[in-house]
């Protein structure tokens, strides 16, 4: 592991860090902030999973996550969202290849060899984090922005008893429907369309659902909203009768600025799962 940085933030430490993955084939970077609490022994963990076209810093730096992560004394990790490096394929579209792993593992060329994000977060990373840092493993939950929301979301449902609660600041909900999902995943998973129902939160609530608590915020002004598709997801959360709250927040848009206004809400929403007996 390379230290890359280590700052002083709440009374506790914002690292950022580069190891080899094994999923991914190449070098990776993320953030993981550590409260105070971490000198005397493992905290639990809240992982947070970024947008197309971000890295491990965007919401690091925007999102003012470590101020009250600190106040809980939970640990956040900021992934990447994709591999990246020489050799890895990419393309010319801001919302395919490199910055849009779009949290999957991909079967085709020329993403196949190390586009396997799905691996990296639920396998590769955390074991990493297990073995290097004072975390709690059997305490965790995850968020997401957009791209990172649809992460978020499929992880959690599909992973059954490894996260305690998720959330979502204004997911791609149905992808397998939308301009944002359909690309990607035939890029990524080719053209058989039953392939791309596991990575799609809206279908998984209508199979899985997920048992625990689960939180959801969409700016009713989002320019997205449209490729978003917040609705198909309400639909399912309804139809399965699933326990969520799911707000629509009247004015806000896409941006950092909506994460940032309600991020204390996300993260004292997983406080209470993750300290819940």
């Amino acid at each position: 592991m390379e230290t890359v940085s280590e700052n002083r933030a709440f009374g506790g430490v914002q690292g950022v860090y580069k190891h080899h993955s094994h999923s991914c084939h190449c070098d990776m970077t993320f953030g993981l902030f550590l409260p105070e609490e971490a000198r005397d022994g493992p905290v639990p963990l809240l992982w947070y999973l970024s947008g197309l076209t971000c890295t491990h810093e965007n919401a690091m730096v925007k999102a003012g996550a470590q101020q009250w992560a600190a106040e809980q004394g939970i640990a956040i990790v900021f992934p990447d969202t994709s591999p990246r490096g020489e050799g890895v394929a990419d393309d010319e579209a801001y919302d395919l290849g490199q910055g849009a792993g779009f949290y999957v593992n991909a079967t085709q060329k020329p993403w196949a060899p190390h586009f396997n994000m799905w691996d990296y977060i639920a396998e590769d990373l955390p074991s990493f984090l297990q073995e290097e840092f004072p975390i709690d493993m059997s305490r965790q939950s995850i968020c997401g922005h957009s791209m990172g929301g649809h992460g978020a979301l499929t992880l959690a449902m599909a992973l059954p008893g490894r996260f305690r609660s998720v959330s979502a600041f204004a997911p791609i909900a149905n992808p397998t429907a939308a301009e944002w999902g359909r690309k990607q995943l035939r890029a990524y998973l080719g053209d058989d369309e039953a392939a791309w129902a596991a990575h799609d939160s809206s279908v998984l609530m209508r199979d899985k659902g997920f048992d625990g608590p689960l939180l959801i915020d969409v700016g009713s002004d989002d320019q997205f909203i449209d490729l978003l598709r917040p609705e198909a997801l309400a639909g399912a959360i309804t139809e399965r009768r699933q326990p969520a709250t799911f707000r629509l927040q009247k004015g806000y848009d896409h941006s950092y600025f909506f994460v940032s206004t309600f991020m204390e809400d996300h993260v004292a929403f997983h406080a209470e799962a993750l300290y819940a007996d």
